[in-house]
């Protein structure tokens, strides 16, 4: 069959989430080696440590710390670490990391990394672990690059409202769908999408690096961005549909794709083919896996390209006329429908390389949706319609939520997000760099 044009593009992409494993075979393993840091600062391998795989079996670490499990075919599984066969002096570093889900291809050989420390760092607060410098650091490291990822997502949210007002519940769906189109030109290539590129070597006809594969993910972001705006929004404002009628269509969309999704992809998580198992590094007390670090240095470096395209340019300029009057920014001569059109592609294409970001852990066919709500805090927080608002936003609402959990349990932390969003509303109603409006 032969379709051509983007939008076809796209929709093949999601189709495509479906296809079958990579390759064909049988001797499928998850293994690994245990090791810690002593007081000399050497790593040694920790011997006799209990690992299990529910249904396959069990391994105990040897002397080198190595240990390794055969499983029967394909799938997700969850390894589960023996936290009480460690030895004394040696804990898991993070208490609730002592089970990893990890996908296997067929014929593939999967490393379970599990982070071990000397003494009981990762005991839960309630237990004793009290509030430190080095704790206070790690949780700030933790919360300014959940920040820097959720900027990357409300940004677009933001700016789609600024320019037309529209309060867009699907923006979560583009986010997951960066994720998922990733995941899959990770590990197919083009050849998912134009199959008779298949005889061809990668990454015509294999899976790609994960880093042009995102490339890939964060433009096809961009064309559904485009296509949603141009084939569905864009008749709507034409025809004068009320922005309340535009939101519960949103709401619409969002769990159409949302189980769109779930029915090409599948309810379990799966991990990238690349960086997929990496050891944190130390940079003094703080401790943070290489991929994290690079991630938090191109979303710096693509909200501070963004922040000088909104200023320095032609384009962004309009953008920002547009989001401040859009009658008089059709008046002075700016083809308000091109612009926006714009915003929708750049918007969704942020989204996209967020959920990117976000899939470095494990790509999930609901996550958008698991944190649409902290985008909207981060949105409503900084000031709707402000691209940096929605920035600083951000950014308090990733420190909030992860230093909060020096004072309470871990899985009431998302609900710090709305009380520290109400708080400053109640303060400044606009938002941090929202301004007041007369209404009425």
């Amino acid at each position: 069959m032969r379709v051509a044009g983007p939008v076809a593009i796209v929709l093949l992409s999601v189709i495509g989430l479906a296809s079958p494993s990579l390759g064909q075979g049988d001797g499928q393993t998850i293994g690994g080696q245990l090791r810690v840091e002593d007081d000399t600062g050497e790593r040694v391998p920790v011997e006799g440590v209990l690992v299990t795989i529910d249904g396959q079996g069990e391994a105990v670490s040897d002397a080198e710390g190595r240990w390794s499990i055969a499983v029967s075919e394909p799938g997700t599984y969850t390894v589960v670490l023996d936290a009480t066969t460690l030895p004394d002096a040696v804990s898991l570093r993070d208490s609730e990391r002592g089970a990893l889900d990890m996908l296997v291809e067929a014929g593939q050989s999967k490393t379970a990394l599990f982070a071990l420390t000397t003494g009981d760092v990762g005991a839960p607060a309630d237990e004793g672990e009290g509030i430190t410098g080095r704790r206070v650091a790690q949780l700030t490291v933790e919360g300014l690059k959940q920040g820097l990822y959720l900027a990357m997502a409300a940004i677009g949210l933001s700016l789609i409202f600024g320019t037309t007002g529209l309060v867009n519940f699907a923006h979560a769906e583009l986010v997951t769908w960066g994720g998922l189109t990733t995941f899959f030109f990770n590990y197919y290539g083009l050849a998912g999408v134009l199959g008779f590129l298949a005889p061809l070597p990668g990454p015509f006809g294999d899976g790609v690096n994960l880093i042009f594969a995102a490339v890939f993910g964060m433009i096809s972001g961009g064309l559904l961005g485009y296509a949603l705006d141009r084939f569905l929004f864009r008749g709507m404002r034409r025809d004068g549909v009320s922005l309340i009628a535009q939101m519960v269509i949103t709401i619409g969309l969002s769990i159409l794709m949302r189980y769109f999704f779930l029915y090409n992809f599948g309810g379990n998580p799966r991990f990238f083919q690349d960086f997929a198992s990496q050891r944190a590094m130390s940079i003094g007390p703080v401790e943070i896996t290489p991929k994290d670090l690079a991630a938090m240095a191109v979303s710096i470096a693509i909200l501070l390209l963004v922040g000088a395209l909104l200023q320095l340019t032609r384009i962004g300029k309009a953008m920002r006329a547009v989001a401040d009057n859009r009658d008089l920014a059709e008046s002075s001569g700016i083809d308000v429908e091109r612009i926006i059109g714009m915003v929708w592609t750049a918007g969704a294409a942020l989204a996209a390389l967020g959920g990117v970001f976000f899939g470095l852990d494990q790509v999930r066919w609901d996550f958008g949706f698991r944190i649409l709500l902290l985008i909207f805090a981060a949105v409503v927080l900084g000031g709707l319609g402000t691209a940096y608002g929605a920035l600083v936003g951000a950014i308090v609402v990733g420190l909030a939520i992860n230093l909060s959990t020096l004072f309470i349990d871990a899985e009431l932390k998302n609900m710090v997000a709305l009380l520290v969003l109400v708080t400053i509303l109640l303060v400044r109603p606009q938002g941090i760099l929202g301004r007041p409006e007369r209404v009425g």
